[in-house]
């Protein structure tokens, strides 16, 4: 495929820089994908949009934007072998090495390899018209979920999977989730599915309480302070809950998320950025609680994630309060650094509707 498509650009001064570009050419293993929704994330507005303050895996590289891409494969370069044209799909959003322990375990977002590249961080993200993806890189979007649906799982939605996974949650469990972000609504969404006995959220932001009020997310929802704790031990008979997710990145809301655990619990550290204040022995050790971290997922668990959508009859995109056509990306993403909104999508063709 021939000609020109326009590209958004994060210069890093709180703009967007849209550019006439190359229509790019797929080679060997890989397929040219139109773009139907790519729903920006967080981590765009911390460590790019505002500034480019990230290194590592974070390094913004000049690149398109955009980490949560989703669309259809337009056209297939040699040696392509599952993903034809026509097939919708999900771009899990990290290229790895393919050769390390965490690449053969699915974990590209773990590769230390200098051949790692982030779609929208090193390499060009979903941004654009049409995104070059290697076809290992890509998950099959069912009809049942719409492409906004698969924009949310590439990122947000595979991000709270896995911390779910890791600690396990179930009917049994009282659940608490500090920071009510998009990330910490879809924690809440799918615990919900899964039975949880008591979900109690804690956020300021009155948008983003009102939506998850208005979506029937939880049973509770408070206000930070630093009654948060006995709160929460109130609500659960003195016990406090059975797991607890972090999504903040806040010291004071992970703190909370450890202390209002009962013992033997488990909490997952979600959130970026920040740093944490507990005293080890009594709101740890002595309670035998457990703390996992989880940095996004696999491309295995996406794929399980996926289904699991489906078999709930779970539509991510339902915490999608705004869409934009590229050409006004730039309200796009000043609407998300504000805050007031819930996740905010930049859509093509009929995901625009």
């Amino acid at each position: 495929m021939e000609g020109t498509m326009k590209g958004a650009y994060l210069p890093g001064n709180s703009t967007v820089d849209i550019r006439e570009i190359p229509i790019p050419t797929p080679g060997y293993g890989q397929v040219l994908v139109r773009m139907k929704a790519s729903t920006i994330c967080g981590s765009d507005i911390r460590a790019i949009y505002r500034e480019h303050t990230g290194k590592g895996p974070e390094g913004y590289q000049n690149k398109v934007a955009g980490h949560e891409p989703c669309g259809q494969v337009v056209e297939e370069g040699p040696g392509v072998k599952r993903f034809k044209k026509g097939s919708r799909v999900i771009v899990y959003h990290i290229h790895g090495c393919g050769l390390c322990h965490d690449c053969r375990m699915g974990y590209q977002i773990s590769c230390t390899s200098p051949e790692r590249a982030a779609y929208g961080w090193q390499r060009d993200g979903g941004m654009e018209d049409y995104v070059l993806c290697d076809e290992q890189d890509l998950i099959d979007l069912p009809d049942y979920l719409t492409y906004t649906d698969g924009a949310q799982v590439a990122c947000g939605f595979g991000t709270a999977y896995e911390a779910i996974e890791k600690v396990g949650v179930s009917g049994n469990d009282a659940v608490l989730v500090t920071g009510l972000g998009p990330v910490g609504l879809a924690t809440l969404m799918m615990c919900q599915k899964l039975g949880a006995n008591m979900l109690i959220g804690v956020e300021s932001n009155e948008y983003r309480i009102n939506l998850a009020k208005k979506l029937g997310l939880a049973d509770h929802i408070l206000t930070p302070s630093d009654k948060n704790v006995d709160e929460v031990l109130a609500l659960t008979g003195g016990h406090g809950v059975e797991r607890a997710f972090d999504t903040s990145g806040a010291d004071p809301a992970r703190v909370t998320a450890i202390r209002a655990t009962r013992p033997w619990g488990r909490i997952a550290f979600v959130g970026e950025g920040g740093t944490v204040h507990f005293t080890p022995s009594p709101d740890l050790l002595h309670g035998q609680k457990t703390i996992y971290g989880s940095w996004v997922t696999s491309l295995a668990r996406m794929e399980t994630l996926v289904e699991e959508l489906v078999r709930w009859q779970l539509h991510p995109e339902d915490l999608v309060t705004d869409r934009f056509p590229l050409e006004k990306a730039d309200e796009a993403y000043h609407l998300m650094d504000g805050g007031e909104c819930g996740k905010v999508a930049v859509c093509f063709d009929e995901e625009l509707k």
